[in-house]
């Protein structure tokens, strides 16, 4: 067994990536058997640093290297460089990352370059479609090939590992960390700042329907349908409120604010800080979005959600009934929304259904996996399950 603790690197960029490995940070560091070292890239500066505030994280290393209009390829570059030399100093036992992002991947790739084993929170999500969702299809899959040591939420996801011939032993299936993160910050009296009108909405009766928008491949004509079916929605429900924290994406701002500007039910919001984001979820009737991680934190809070994208790597919400799949098709979008607003059977069957991503336990699952991983604990693995 290892006398010394465990040194293992943390590495992040974004603010789904800071939110989903706050609640792993925060066992490792309480556990002795760890000495746990955080780097962030600021890949995106702006909204990772709300989350690091919120969830009390105070990095070891910042890159800082988020830029204007920046390229995959110049970032990759960038990020590579800069963990090398923090992996060279630190020489870790492990670096750990999460997810489908460009700094998920190039971590990966700068820990196998010094040889340094990877763990992978939230591996083994798949659509199969190359480019779908861009780049974070071939970044998570990329990441698996790289890893040493698999943190499945999900029994598909373990099931896709198993079928790429990831040893089984070092698949470990916990559940998803962002239901841990969700349910520390939800609140039902949350207090919201004054520029959100949620207070507002209620006096008048009204349903809030949220939205969120930005993903690559939806930019364009896509985004263009989404945005004139949402204004529909809000033409023909006059007891429905439309709130939309607007991704910083030049593009998305200038086309949100040209289809769903000037309507006194619609607010365009800027991006909001998580803890806000999630209670705004919880107040929403319904939640539009074309996220991935949304798709698993609505359904931790009972509220419906409508997939504004052609594939989905998270195809356990769909089969659940918590998550339906309109794309952005704008006839599908109206009918299903629509549906949800009218009958109330169908909302409450879909609001109550089973969420089949965690227990709010799944941080605590990955720090007994490294346990078992280093050889520091033995038989203290219980597997994630869906009866729980």
């Amino acid at each position: 067994m290892k006398a010394e603790p465990v040194k293992i690197i943390t590495i992040f960029g974004t603010r789904p990536e800071a939110i989903k490995l706050a609640p792993v940070i925060r066992v490792l560091e309480e556990d002795q058997h760890f000495l746990n070292c955080t780097a962030v890239t600021g890949q995106h500066r702006e909204m990772l640093d709300q989350v690091l505030e919120i969830f009390s994280l105070k990095p070891d290393y910042d890159l800082n290297l988020m830029e204007p209009e920046q390229r995959l390829p110049a970032l990759t570059a960038r990020i590579i460089s800069g963990l090398g030399e923090i992996l060279s100093q630190e020489k870790p036992d492990l670096v750990l990352v999460h997810g489908d992002t460009t700094t998920t991947l190039a971590a990966a790739l700068t820990a196998f370059y010094q040889q340094i084993p990877v763990g992978h929170v939230e591996a083994g999500l798949r659509t199969g479609k190359k480019f779908s969702p861009f780049p974070e299809e071939m970044n998570r899959s990329l990441t698996d090939q790289l890893a040493d040591i698999y943190f499945a939420p999900t029994p598909l996801n373990l099931q896709n590992l198993r079928q790429e011939n990831i040893a089984e032993k070092r698949i470990y299936l916990t559940g998803n960390t962002v239901i841990d993160a969700v349910r520390s910050i939800s609140e039902k009296s949350y207090q919201f700042p004054r520029k959100i009108p949620v207070a507002e909405a209620r006096k008048r009766g009204h349903k809030i329907i949220l939205l969120t928008a930005h993903r690559r491949e939806n930019l364009g004509e896509r985004m263009e349908d989404i945005f004139t079916a949402v204004r529909e929605l809000v033409l023909t429900y006059k007891d429905v409120e439309l709130i939309f924290p607007v991704h910083l994406n030049p593009r998305v701002q200038r086309l949100a604010e040209s289809r769903l500007g000037e309507h006194p039910r619609i607010h365009l919001l800027e991006p909001v800080d998580y803890q806000t984001f999630i209670n705004l979820v919880y107040q929403s009737w319904l939640v539009l979005t074309d996220s991935g991680g949304i798709q698993e934190e609505a359904p931790g809070l009972g509220v419906p959600v409508v997939l504004l994208r052609e594939d989905t790597e998270r195809p356990e919400a769909l089969k659940a009934g918590t998550v339906l799949q309109a794309g952005t098709s704008r006839k599908r979008i109206i009918e299903l929304a629509g549906r949800l607003l009218e009958d109330e059977e169908f909302y409450q069957r879909t609001s109550r259904s089973s969420n089949p991503y965690g227990d709010g336990r799944a941080a605590l699952r990955i720090r007994d996996a490294l346990l078992e991983y280093f050889q520091l604990a033995e038989g203290v693995f219980q597997p994630f399950s869906v009866q729980d």
